[in-house]
């Protein structure tokens, strides 16, 4: 009989920590994260990554493995990913899946576009192209390496823009080509079952658990963390740097002024598109076989994930 592999996924704000934790102590499991900020030391606050206290009910696996100046891929998360499986199964345990970060969560049933390594002068050419001009210099320089166009790729999106250029550099192949080559490639972990259940809850229910949170946040100093993340190297590392939470921080710090409430809204407002991509990421990419809606003020029953 197959192994399974158990996936609790849902937008920011949904509720997966506290209802994983549960399934995890009552299933004898251990949790790998798919999130792609919780690798990150040091990126604590903004992150609502998981306290000491459930960290240590429960063994957790892809969180505080990388310092912040490193950038860690999907790439690297598949790598880790592969080992973390193999060592909990071979000590009997359950693995639950959990996280809200849809292109590494697509990494465990269809190939993904970043496989390709990335040298290292062309990572820093990015970085340094997306300092200077930001978002519309690396838009400019994706489109002239794809005069017909860069199929469905959402140029709205800095990381995305700038994952897809560095592979574009990296192999002289248009996003087009490089999508056509991955799409034929045979899917990952074909001697396992999956069980995926996607938390939902309402639109309004999510935004105000979206501003409690980031209210809480920028109440625990979240400024603070990113200043002492500034010094440590923070924005040589674009994907962390570029997340949201703390490139609003970035900018409110930089230019040294600034309305606090001003701050907590557009981290708000960028949180709730990132939440409305999302739903459509796991409406479209990822195979939920479960959709619990949770009602305003619910926390939802672990045992009802899985059937």
């Amino acid at each position: 009989m197959k192994p399974t592999l158990f996936f609790l996924t849902g937008a920011s704000a949904t509720g997966k920590t506290d209802l994983s934790l549960e399934w995890s102590l009552k299933n004898d499991g251990e949790i790998l994260s798919c999130d792609s900020l919780l690798f990150y030391h040091g990126m604590d606050i903004g992150t609502a990554k998981p306290p000491p206290t459930q960290l240590d009910r429960v063994k957790h696996h892809g969180i505080d493995i990388c310092p912040v100046t490193r950038a860690f891929n999907v790439v690297d998360y598949m790598e880790m990913s592969r080992l973390a499986i193999d060592d909990i199964h071979k000590r009997g345990k359950k693995v639950l899946i959990v996280g809200g970060s849809g292109f590494y969560l697509k990494s465990f049933f269809s190939p993904v576009v970043d496989e390709s390594k990335i040298p290292d002068d062309i990572l820093q050419e990015v970085n340094s192209l997306y300092e200077n001009q930001g978002l519309v210099g690396l838009v400019e320089e994706l489109k002239k390496l794809n005069p017909d166009g860069c199929g469905s790729l959402d140029l709205h999106n800095p990381r995305r823009v700038a994952n897809s250029l560095r592979r574009c550099l990296a192999t002289g192949k248009t996003v087009v080509q490089l999508s056509r080559q991955f799409s034929q490639l045979p899917p990952p972990y074909p001697n396992y079952k999956k069980q995926v259940c996607c938390l939902w809850r309402d639109k309004e229910d999510t935004r105000e658990r979206v501003r409690r949170r980031v209210r809480e946040m920028l109440r625990n100093d979240l400024l603070d963390e990113v200043r002492h993340l500034l010094g440590e190297g923070l924005e040589g590392n674009f994907s962390a740097a570029s997340a949201i939470g703390y490139r609003e921080c970035i900018e409110f710090l930089k230019s040294g002024s600034g309305d606090h409430n001003d701050l907590e809204e557009k981290i708000v407002k960028n949180t709730m598109r990132l939440v409305k991509k999302q739903r459509t990421w796991f409406k479209k990419q990822i195979p939920v076989e479960r959709w619990l809606h949770l009602d305003k003020g619910e926390k939802g029953d672990s045992e009802s994930l899985f059937g």
